[in-house]
């Protein structure tokens, strides 16, 4: 009798089944490994498999295409101007990094992403510091590194709702956390803010004063990942549209629920303009044309003239001569004047650009320093080590020293009193000073900028527009006045007043704006919602840890395949 378990072996030496015999259980001790794939024909490697060297190339075009992708949000700020595209921007980048096939592979899209918007925000800068844009660009885009984790770990494959749920809090509270990491000063300080990028919004604005500019930036990553969910597959469609949902109920409470700020006054103030003038007597022509256009404000009825960063070469303090021409001009004007020096000082060593204010009837011994100084352009960080700089770009050949505290100044106009915060040039882009200016009593924020640097590029734009973010926050009027453009004043709704002075312009303007005495949310709560990132971070981090937002395993077919069973 034939023994129906018996084997026998093939011409290959492999054990073989009798005709009719039943599979086991589970796989046969000599059932040899699964084929994945047929072999190629001839030599090199099976069809279907890449060799290194086509998986390095596939893996510098995803980086390079992660690079673009990143460089994208760059639209929505000035001069494109593009407002409504922050709210997809980010869409492509991060649907490129949910695919990523492991956890190492999506931190480097975050960062080749980080990578391209630094770049792209920071364009402008390459005429002046050259090679130090893409070394700034490559260390800096570290920051988006654990964020393409979290934004595969929350949004990859197929999200359950939980996930879902948690990427709407915790990818939007991510990018805020980068946002404020890079606001550092030394870092290169709060340029290309998401949030920025809808300083003409009128709604935006009303969440500026709740929350700064950081609400807004918050809103705007909601929206991009709420709209991520809706690509990814039907289950969590109906997060996305929660999210979508929830994010129009903030808007619509903003427009409807805050009031616009109260007006108690008015102030008038001139913005003086002298231009482009280049060359060895650029400085000596620059305020004579200064002069020359404050001297055509006489008999206007003027609360304060304000001047440009840097119009002023020399210290007044130690040049009588100096302080009695801007004294006299004071006079011819009738109202306090606000100039800008870039200069040693006369009383200690070193160079300070300092905002000094001239009455009438001679100075009013208010001065303020800039406290908050560009890297590069007006210190070189490290010089002892990065000192070489200088020679391959536009950095400082001697560092600027620093102002020790804010200051705000008292106009003496003889009527009602009228105070006045200074920022110069690089600190409106720091919500944090405009606040503690408001905190200290002040009604009118003050910025006196140059850009001539950057003359043909996006910078003079992109900075005035930061001057509307400031004043929505604070609810107090802004001036952002220049030597070379673009200067512009809003009221302390963040909306400008009148059109702004472009860059081909040598003039002088006058502004009437509406003085408020509101105490907004943002004035009076301060940077909360960084607080509550921390908190959304943290909680979604603590669950990850504890397993409850852990991705389903991916379903094992190999055995069923082998052993037909369904």
């Amino acid at each position: 009798m034939r023994n129906p378990f018996r084997r026998t072996r093939n011409s290959t030496g492999r054990a073989e089944r009798d005709p009719g015999e039943e599979p086991g259980p589970g796989p046969q001790p000599d059932a040899g490994p699964e084929p994945v794939l047929a072999p190629g024909p001839g030599p090199g490697p099976e069809p279907g498999v890449r060799s290194g060297a086509g998986r390095r190339g596939a893996g510098a075009g995803r980086s390079l295409l992660a690079v673009g992708l990143g460089a994208l949000p760059a639209l929505a700020f000035p001069v494109p101007g593009l407002w409504w595209w922050a709210y997809v921007c980010l869409v492509p980048w991060m649907l490129l990094v949910r695919t990523a096939p492991g956890a190492r592979r999506a931190a480097l899209d975050g960062w080749c992403g980080g990578i391209g918007f630094l770049l792209a925000v920071h364009h402008w800068l390459l005429p002046s510091v050259h090679v130090f844009l893409l070394v700034m660009a490559v260390l800096m885009g570290l920051l988006w590194l654990p964020w393409g984790m979290l934004v595969r770990a929350l949004l990859g494959g197929t999200p359950t709702p939980g996930r879902a749920v948690a990427a709407l809090g915790a990818v939007p509270a991510g990018w805020l956390l980068i946002e404020l990491v890079r606001s550092w000063e030394g870092l290169g300080g709060p340029w290309g803010l998401l949030g920025a990028s809808q300083w003409e919004v009128p709604v935006a604005l009303r969440l500026a004063s709740l929350g700064g500019v950081w609400l807004v930036s918050l809103l705007v990553v909601t929206v991009n990942t709420a709209a991520v969910l809706l690509c990814v597959a039907p289950g969590p469609r109906a997060v996305g549209v929660a999210g979508l949902t929830a994010c129009a109920l903030v808007v619509g409470t903003a427009a409807w629920g805050v009031a616009a700020p109260r007006v108690s006054g008015s102030v008038r103030v001139a913005m003086v303009q002298p231009g482009v003038h280049g060359g060895p007597d650029g400085a000596e022509r620059r305020l004579d044309r200064a002069v020359e256009l404050t001297r055509g404000l006489a008999g206007q009825r003027l609360d304060l003239v304000v001047w440009g960063e840097s119009g002023v070469g020399r210290d007044p303090a130690g040049d009588p001569a100096l302080a009695a021409r801007l004294t006299a001009l004071a006079r011819t004007v009738d109202a306090p004047l606000l100039v800008n020096v870039d200069a040693r000082r006369a009383d200690r060593p070193g160079i300070y650009k300092s905002a000094l204010l001239f009455a009438p009837d001679g100075p009013t011994g208010d001065r303020y320093d800039k406290m908050r100084l560009v890297p590069f352009g007006e210190y070189v960080p490290a010089r002892g080590l990065l000192g070489w700089a200088t020679s391959v770009g536009k950095a400082a050949e001697e560092d600027r020293r620093r102002g020790t505290a804010p200051v705000v100044m008292r106009l003496p106009d003889g009527g009602r009193p009228l105070a006045v915060g200074p920022l110069v040039c690089f600190e409106s882009a720091f919500p944090d000073m405009s606040r503690r200016l408001v905190g200290d009593g002040a009604d009118l924020i003050v910025v006196q900028s140059a850009t001539s640097t950057f003359q043909r590029s996006w910078a003079p734009a992109q900075h005035a527009s930061l001057a509307a973010l400031r004043a929505a926050e604070t609810g107090r009027p802004v001036v952002h006045t220049t030597l070379t453009g673009i200067s512009a004043a809003y009221g302390p709704d963040g909306r400008r007043a009148g059109p702004a002075v472009g860059t081909d312009a040598s003039t002088a303007v006058v502004r009437e704006l509406p003085l408020s005495e509101v105490t907004t949310g943002y004035a009076r709560w301060g940077d909360w919602p960084l607080y509550g990132a921390f908190v959304v971070v943290g909680a979604v981090c603590a669950a990850a840890g504890a397993g409850a937002l852990r991705r389903p395993a991916p379903e094992r077919r190999g055995r069923r395949a082998r052993t037909g069973r369904g």
